[in-house]
């Protein structure tokens, strides 16, 4: 079974999008977030550039393996915004994303299926103005040696094509390699066959 260690996500924050409905207007963002605390300060940031709106409706997705998500409907009728805007979170095949839908009440109620159709268009069309990327998940390992045996390390690392995170040398050494999923058993294989040289995964 091929192992998937890829996932799509944005490059960058999304422009801002507009959709109107019977005079509500519907601002939408996408942002790449790696944290829950990055997405609520972009929450903040756009309470406070629209702090007169009524409602700042999102969703969130985290994790590639284990998925972290919330939908929140932030006072729109249960199920109305939230799930919609995660709806196409999903149906981008997107992760480490927050969709923000912030809506101006235009005096006019939509009703529930109005509402789900509106959050759901603009969280649509803020993804659809955002660079969608493809990611590799990346596993990290702590590489530990003597210096008499960098050379070994190095020359698996320069094989290998391993990418260096950061290295400490002194008597002793520590490297920190990363190596996408589907090669890591691999790696991790051929530096533990390897004399007086040890790998672990690094937490």
């Amino acid at each position: 079974m091929e192992i998937k260690d890829t996932y799509r996500t944005l490059d960058f924050p999304s422009e801002e999008v507009l959709y109107k409905e019977k005079n509500s207007k519907f601002f939408g963002y996408a942002f790449p977030i790696s944290s829950e605390e990055q997405a609520k300060d972009f929450l903040d940031d756009l309470r406070k550039q629209h702090h007169s709106a009524r409602h700042w409706c999102y969703a969130f997705q985290l994790g590639t393996e284990k998925i972290h998500l919330r939908a929140n409907d932030d006072g729109e009728p249960s199920n109305s915004a939230g799930m919609p805007i995660y709806g196409q979170i999903q149906s981008f095949e997107i992760t480490n994303v927050l969709v923000v839908v912030v809506r101006y009440f235009g005096g006019v109620k939509l009703g529930v299926g109005g509402l789900i159709s509106a959050y759901r268009t603009a969280a649509q069309m803020a993804l659809e103005a955002s660079e969608i990327i493809e990611k590799t998940i990346d596993i990290h390992y702590l590489v530990s040696f003597d210096y008499k045996n960098m050379n070994k390390v190095m020359r698996v690392i320069k094989e290998k094509n391993l990418d260096i995170v950061s290295q400490k040398m002194e008597m002793s050494c520590e490297i920190e390699l990363k190596t996408r999923k589907k090669n890591a058993e691999m790696v991790f294989d051929i530096f533990s066959n390897l004399y007086e040289i040890s790998i672990k995964l690094k937490e």
